[in-house]
């Protein structure tokens, strides 16, 4: 921090005249954390408060708070998805509403401004201190509906916003003067096939909120305003200083790299080219990506919103560096995304629709960087994390026959991916997406059985479904689950079951995802990634999903974890001889296996020491 006069006590405020700066790093440490600890309240208010099983138990959902002058501040841990673009989302109030003023609350899921896509709605509350408009508090959540002419959450098949159907609130005053707009809440009411649920979600965001106008407030009167301004200020300052160091340890790259998402049968034949030009400087302190030599828009569900194609590149490069970035305008000076209009990873022209916008694409999209990445060396970079959100994401609805066959309709979080490997670990088991970072959480099964008419048979490990590699990916998931009675209907829209994730410098790509139909006879009926499935009783449905890519040769994995993941049943005894290369005896007095390694040498062609 420049040395220079600070502001007096805690909590005055200096002369306008006298320029306001920091002299104390411990001060500022302890600011950033307050910060952080705002969102972190806010993200418990809404985890504990939240109506749906998606958003109170699966955690889809993210807090943020953007600078009044429209600078993303802090994050705490929400998903990247959802944060790494809140201030382009912010900005639309002052645009849009130039009556601004203390109690106001805003609605948005306008995906051409700056959101997401229409299935994450956001609140944002400006807060104003001493009438000036300081801050803006920022509460996302995905919705299990969001009123698509499909009952479910994405719309992978929707030609156009129009055959979507999601209703959209580009940027809606919520509250005025602190008190709700009820013809906002009927319109949501009126259009959404679980409104009460939709209103808890939607009170939980606007409560978390308002808890941070409350916070920040506190922590300025505590501090003044100058200084928390200053603050502000020098803190993106110094993030955009430590981005620019680690990119200037970084060997100049130039990377023209690409992958394709699995193609849809009758709407994308041949799948979604997803291509990217990376360049690294370390000179500058910049990486820059171009994004503009994609394809046009697609007349379906998957194009990328402008802010979920700059998330998932700030994503992947956040993957790839290391720990201890901050999460802020100020480092995201150092990465440059070049987009254009009109194109499926770009900026979305209306009526294009973005159902998907989320996932999928963007999956694509974040793999695709960060093992680009990967082949720069010097120990960055990650292989390709599982992208497959089949039966185990799919979203669920139909009437419960438990309560007078009341509706229903949620997404299910059952299983993870297997997560990338990278050079230091193997993949996180509990990964997720990559677009989401492994933030996500999966649902409790119970949870889903009390509050649904399903069963679920079965949740398990699939092994030798992770990709090999000195340091290995995740493991893939299958699950089962069926219907109590009646029958349900189940909305997948699954990459990953064509093309895997990939390995990186000899690591090889994780298992690829797979869903099916059990009829009552027990046959089972490979179905599509991209489906409608209405499941009766009797019936059942079972899906693997990804594992994640390995990192380096395999044959270099140390022989004491592979026969660990071999006793663990991670992986199988085949698998580590042909592919790991390593020789497992068994010791039929005790049972147990252990490595040969004189034999595993001799494979690998090493002398034994």
């Amino acid at each position: 921090m420049r040395q220079q006069p600070s502001v007096g006590p805690a909590g005055d405020q200096a002369p306008k005249s006298t320029p306001v700066t920091f002299t104390d790093p411990v001060l500022a440490a302890v600011l950033a954390n307050r910060f952080e600890a705002i969102v972190r309240e806010m993200t418990n208010t809404v985890l504990r408060s939240a109506r749906s099983v998606i958003v109170s138990n699966g955690r889809d959902f993210s807090c943020a708070i953007v600078s009044g002058d429209g600078e993303l501040v802090s994050v705490a841990d929400g998903l990247p998805v959802h944060t790494f673009n809140s201030h382009m989302q912010a900005a639309n109030i002052a645009r849009l509403h130039p009556d601004l003023a203390e109690g106001d609350a805003f609605i948005d899921n306008d995906p051409y401004r700056g959101n997401t896509h229409p299935a994450d709605q956001t609140v944002m509350v400006p807060v104003f201190v001493d009438g000036e408009h300081l801050f803006t508090a920022c509460a996302k959540a995905h919705q299990a509906d969001i009123g698509n002419s499909l009952p479910t959450t994405y719309h992978p098949f929707a030609k156009d916003v129009y055959e979507e159907g999601a209703i959209i609130f580009p940027c809606m005053r919520l509250q005025r003067n602190g008190r709700t707009i009820e013809d906002v809440i009927r319109l949501g009411m009126r259009r959404i096939r679980v409104p009460e649920q939709w209103r808890g979600d939607l009170l939980a965001t606007l409560g978390a909120a308002r808890i941070a106008e409350r916070r920040l407030k506190e922590l300025c009167r505590e501090h003044g305003t100058a200084r928390i301004k200053t603050f502000i200020k020098e803190w993106l300052d110094y993030s955009e200083r430590l981005m620019a160091s680690r990119i200037s340890a970084l060997p100049t790259g130039h990377m023209d790299v690409s992958s394709t998402h699995d193609p849809v049968p009758g709407f994308l034949p041949d799948g979604i080219a997803v291509k990217a030009v990376i360049d690294v400087d370390p000179d500058a302190g910049e990486i820059t990506v171009d994004l503009q030599h994609n394809d046009d828009c697609v007349k379906a569900g998957f194009n990328q919103t402008e802010a979920t194609a700059r998330s998932s590149v700030m994503a992947a490069i956040y993957h790839s560096l290391g720990t201890g970035l901050p999460r802020n305008s100020g480092a995201f000076r150092r990465i440059k995304v070049l987009l254009r209009e009109n194109s499926v990873v770009g900026i979305p022209r209306f009526p294009a629709s973005c159902s998907i916008a989320t996932t999928n694409v963007a999956d694509r999209l974040v793999n695709l960087v960060q093992s680009a990445l990967a082949g720069l060396g010097h120990d960055i970079g990650l292989a390709e994390g599982g992208l497959c959100m089949g039966v185990n994401s799919g979203v669920i609805s139909g009437e419960d026959f438990r309560n007078g066959g009341r509706a229903y309709i949620s997404q299910l979080t059952l299983a993870s991916n297997g997560g990338p490997a990278s050079a230091f670990a193997d993949g996180w088991g509990t990964y997720g997406i990559p677009a989401a970072s492994g933030l996500t959480y999966r649902d409790s099964v119970e949870i889903n059985e009390i509050k649904f008419p399903m069963i679920v048979d079965h949740l398990r490990l699939v092994p030798g479904s992770a990709g090999a590699g000195e340091h290995r990916g995740g493991l893939a998931v299958e699950t089962c689950y069926r219907v109590r009675e009646g029958t349900m209907t189940v909305v997948t829209n699954s990459d990953g079951q064509l093309f895997a994730p990939q390995g990186v410098l000899g690591g090889q790509s994780g298992a690829l995802g797979a869903s099916y139909l059990v009829h009552e006879d027990g046959r089972e009926e490979r179905i599509p990634g991209f489906g409608v499935h209405v499941v009766r009783k009797g019936q059942a449905l079972r899906g693997t999903t990804n594992g994640g890519g390995g990192f380096g040769d395999p044959a270099k994995r140390d022989p004491a974890l592979v026969l660990r993941d071999v006793c663990e049943m991670r992986e199988t005894i085949e698998r580590a001889r042909d592919t790991y290369q390593v020789v497992l005896t068994e010791n039929a007095t005790v049972g147990t296996l252990a490595v040969d390694a004189e034999r595993t040498a001799k494979m690998r062609r090493l002398e034994v020491i």
